[in-house]
């Protein structure tokens, strides 16, 4: 008799261990399918083409590209560029000045070549 009065206990529980089975069953694909997903979602990040690179411009053309006048010859002003920093300004002025070998307040092409190669010379 006490067997069927815990009967009704006993099955009360396998259905909820069936239930609780089935339950969990039912979430490890999901699991599973939030790290598929997660990984996708990478993916694309990976095979996704890089921004373009801006092309490195040679001395040359940096000069071409700084000198606004276009008289060949680049002043303190187009040196400075847009810089606004006033350390950095104060460092490209010394810059300036060093370069400026025949002191006229003015670089030519080959004052810049000259600066720009022993750069990459002390590196």
């Amino acid at each position: 008799m006490k067997i069927l009065r815990l009967l009704p206990t006993f099955a009360a529980l396998v259905a909820l261990s069936s239930v609780a089975t089935f339950a969990q069953d039912k979430a490890e694909p999901k699991a599973e399918a939030k790290a598929d997903a997660k990984a996708e979602a990478k993916a694309p990040d990976a095979a996704a083409p890089a921004t373009p690179e801006k092309p490195k411009l040679t001395p040359e053309e940096r000069f071409k590209k700084m000198d606004a006048n276009g008289d060949g010859a680049l002043n303190l002003e187009e040196f400075l560029g847009k810089t606004k920093n006033a350390e950095a300004k104060t460092a490209k002025e010394e810059d300036f000045k060093k370069l400026d070998k025949d002191g006229n307040s003015s670089l030519s092409l080959e004052e810049y070549l000259a600066g720009a190669t022993r750069g990459k010379k002390s590196k």
